[in-house]
């Protein structure tokens, strides 16, 4: 299995060291931040992760469904991931810039990189638009819909920076009407209260893409197997069992996909290494399901896609002519739900 190289912060072309991009609030020779990380070098990892090649759809099909997600291996070239891996750490050199105490938009010294974009998204980046015609992840994730009609709602991901010494709350991405927040999004309702969208086929995936090698240090992902047709309430930080702590996807290496069903069970890890962990990503809505879409590529850029890659995005699609706003910001304006008529 081809792996590329990995790099540091202390290498990156803006000269970025790892004592200015991270660690503002705890030191990496804290006491328990040292007890922490050989507990990680020890312990992290799910066992038994199965990685599987590109070419065996068949395969990865069944593991998504059965455990909510699957790691797919070089689904990137070595050319393909040190271009991602560039255009996020210029990405996350442009965030960063605009947290001094790196208070992050996530939680401390957590990032989204859709959540840090005036447009909520980063697909006017060339690096994301790359990742929207792959001949390795995109028969899966037709086979996983059952067709290759499904469509892009947005180009996004996260970031953490080393000393994000908290873990993320695990949560899921998707979940039934919120009337409450308000919210354009999770608007799936059943008006005889029988079903819930966990008890439908899977809606929604999203890839997350591995420019890094994911090890035990570094703040893998959570996952946790089989949570995606769950109604149990996720548990809470204080209540999560250990074991879940250390369910997080890897090792793993560069150019790697993890393809999961944003409905399961997931949340960040401590990143204990000197080193940004990003996971840029693509969002996909299944050809039968549909939320609030907005633009998040322009009509010139959309026109140099290839004829798949535009299908794709056509429905986040700016008009011909209209200009994007593509300004980094930590906290972009909320979406909002039109009031009835």
């Amino acid at each position: 299995m081809a792996v590329a190289s990995r790099t540091s912060v202390t290498s990156r072309g803006s000269g970025v060291r790892s004592d200015e991009l991270g660690w503002s609030d705890h030191s990496r020779d804290d006491p328990d931040v040292v007890r922490l990380r050989a507990h990680l070098e020890n312990h992290n990892g799910l066992s038994g992760l199965e990685i599987v090649e590109a070419g065996d759809i068949e395969r990865a099909v069944r593991i998504f469904r059965r455990d909510g997600f699957v790691v797919i291996a070089d689904a990137l070239t070595s050319s393909q991931t040190s271009v991602l891996r560039d255009g996020c750490d210029e990405v996350i050199d442009g965030i960063v810039s605009l947290d001094d105490d790196r208070s992050g938009n996530r939680g401390s010294h957590r990032y989204s990189f859709g959540g840090s974009s005036a447009t909520r998204s980063q697909l006017h980046r060339p690096e994301w638009q790359m990742l929207l015609d792959l001949a390795t992840v995109n028969p899966i994730v037709a086979a996983i819909f059952g067709s290759p009609d499904y469509l892009v709602r947005s180009g996004s991901g996260d970031f953490c920076l080393p000393g994000a010494v908290e873990y993320q709350p695990l949560h899921s991405d998707i979940h039934d009407v919120d009337t409450e927040r308000r919210s354009p999004y999770s608007s799936f309702q059943d008006p005889l209260g029988q079903i819930s969208i966990r008890d439908l086929p899977c809606p929604y995936v999203c890839l997350n893409f591995m420019p890094q090698d994911m090890t035990r240090l570094n703040g893998p992902t959570r996952q946790i197997p089989g949570s995606q047709r769950s109604r149990e309430p996720i548990p809470t930080l204080d209540d999560e069992p250990e074991w879940m702590r250390l369910s997080t996807v890897c090792p793993a290496p560069a150019g790697s996909v993890q393809i999961r069903d944003v409905r399961a069970w997931h949340g960040g890890t401590p990143n204990l290494s000197d080193e940004a962990r990003s996971i840029p990503n693509l969002e996909l809505y299944a050809p039968w399901f549909r939320e609030p879409l907005s633009p998040g590529i322009t009509d010139d850029d959309h026109r140099r896609l290839s004829p798949y890659a535009q299908h794709l995005t056509r429905y986040v699609v700016a008009d011909p002519g209209a200009e994007l706003d593509t300004r980094l910001t930590l906290r972009p304006e909320p979406p909002t739900v039109p009031e009835p008529a």
